[in-house]
This record gives structure tokens, sequence and C-alpha cells, in this order.
């Protein structure tokens, strides 16, 4: 019997602070994905920071109880990363945030164990895109580039990329398609473009596969998006089928829907927020993590 994939998710993570009911989730996309990426059959590991207050210390209990290794987690002083979120009338408001200790370059010891993974997954809110050729020449790269649809953003990205995912929930097929193969021009291996309710669509050198979402009485939405990819992720590394795979993916994102926070572990809310800030600010502030000439 084949060995699992092997995956170490390199980069973001928050706790998701659900205000109107007082509860905080473990959460962030390379988190995410790490537990993701182990409850579809990979062996994974999360390189990231955490402070040790309650939400970091949430953080590393869940991520153990998940199978997940903690090996390269980092326990550093301040605050840990945390996004604050409200339901009014059910609809998912992200509030805002404050990015705390995540944003980290990787470290030599990240790098030693990078020969033991078939894959490393970061994405654009781990601000680590000066490593990405680096990562590349060590293992296969997956990268979330979300919602970010630039042309120029994907040019820069795509060339370091097994797998590249792109979010593009109420976008027309065509644009959708347009997206994963301008991806797949830019040298990505395989492009996969998330549409929500629609399902989603891969392109790879095979051709383009699509597969419908699953229907289901979503209870929660968040993390489905990081479900889809870590399933694709681990499939394409085990050599499935592609229409298998999204099938799978679509199956996985649905349960992903019936959970409350991404993957659960909620845990009563312990987070100062007098430090939260807009995501605009957040997006205007946020300093990429050191470059590699200045690690």
């Amino acid at each position: 019997m084949p060995r699992p994939a092997r995956i170490l998710a390199f980069g973001d993570n928050v706790v998701d602070c659900y205000r109107d009911e007082n509860l905080m989730f473990p959460g962030g996309n390379c988190l995410n994905h790490a537990v993701f990426a182990r409850r579809a059959g990979a062996e994974t590991a999360y390189a990231g920071a955490v402070c040790d207050d309650d939400a970091g210390r949430l953080i590393r209990r869940a991520l153990i109880e998940e199978g997940v290794d903690v090996t390269s987690l980092r326990i550093e002083p301040g605050q840990t990363a945390y996004c604050v979120i409200e339901t009014p009338g059910g609809d998912r408001v992200f509030v805002g945030a404050n990015l705390g200790v995540s944003i980290i370059a990787p470290s030599r010891s990240d790098f030693a164990r990078l020969p033991d993974f078939d894959a490393l997954h970061t994405g654009r809110s781990s601000h680590v895109d000066a490593w990405l050729p680096h990562f590349a020449a060590a293992s296969k790269v997956s990268y979330d580039l979300a919602t970010v649809h630039d042309h120029g953003r994907i040019a820069q990205v795509a060339p370091h990329c097994f797998l590249i995912s792109l979010s593009a929930g109420g976008v027309p097929r065509e644009e959708a398609l347009a997206l994963a193969l301008r991806a797949r021009a830019e040298g990505a291996r395989w492009s996969l473009v998330t549409r929500g309710v629609e399902g989603a669509l891969l392109a790879g050198e095979p051709g383009v596969f699509e597969a419908p979402a699953q229907p289901v009485e979503a209870i929660d939405t968040l993390g489905a998006g990081d479900t889809y990819i870590a399933n694709v992720l681990v499939g394409l590394l085990e050599g499935r089928a592609p229409a298998a795979i999204l099938t799978a993916a679509a199956a996985a994102a649905a349960k992903t829907c019936l959970t409350r926070g991404a993957f659960g572990h909620a845990a009563p809310m312990s987070v100062d927020l007098s430090s939260m800030m807009s995501l605009e600010d957040i997006y205007r502030t946020t300093r990429p993590a050191k470059a590699p000439e200045e690690a």
C-alpha cells in the first residue's frame, strides 16, 4: 500500500472570534489546510507562529487533536492573530482583525524539513511570496491566491506552483475558466478555481474538469474553500483521476459547511480586541515576511 501524501502548510493562522456568540475557533488558510489535508488522508505538519495566550494554546491543542505535526509551530512573544466575525441575519461579516505574530519567514530548520514532504502549501495571507522560488526548488508548491485575480500577481506566483488556487464565487463560468487557463499559461501545473455554490473547475495538462457543488443546508461556510483546496492537493499528489478528486472535494467542502467555525474546536472567546484593525488598514499596512536576503 503506498504511503500517504505528506504536506507542510506554512504561514498564516488566526482565531476566528464570533463576537455575537462569544466563541473563538482556530482558523486561517494555512492552518485550515493542514487540518483538512490530514482529514483527507495525508500526513501533515504546520509551520507558523502563535503566542502563549489562550488563543495560541487553543490553536496548538486543536492541531494536536487533529493529528497535525506541530514540531515547527513557534511560540513567540506578543499576541496570537485573530479575526473578528459577526453573523447578522446568519450572514458572515468580517469586522476586523489583527495579524499578531503570524507573519513569519521560514527558518533554516523549516527548510531542512522540506525534503521530507511531497508539497508545501502557503498563500497570499502568509505574505511569503519572496520565498516561493526557494520553496519550489525544494518541493511542490500549492498556493492560494484567494480572491486576487490580478493578472500581474498570477504571473508572479504561477511559475512556482504545482497547484494554484483562486476563489471566484459569483463570477461567470467564462471568467472563471479564463482565470484557470491564464494561471496554467503562466506556468502552474494545475489551477483550481472554486466558484462557491456553482462548484469548481480544475485545469491541467490532461484538460479542464468541472464538478458541481454538493447542496447542503449550511451552518457556517467558513473553511469550505480551504477544504476544497486541501482535498484537491491530496488527490493530485496521490495521482487520482481529476474528476474523482473534484467529486470528493465537493463532498468534503459540503461537510465543512455543517460545522461551526472552520473545523470546530470552539472555546469561549478570550482575546483582547483593543488592537483590532479594519481589514482595509490591515491590507494597507501589513509588511511581507522578511525576504531571503534579509533573513
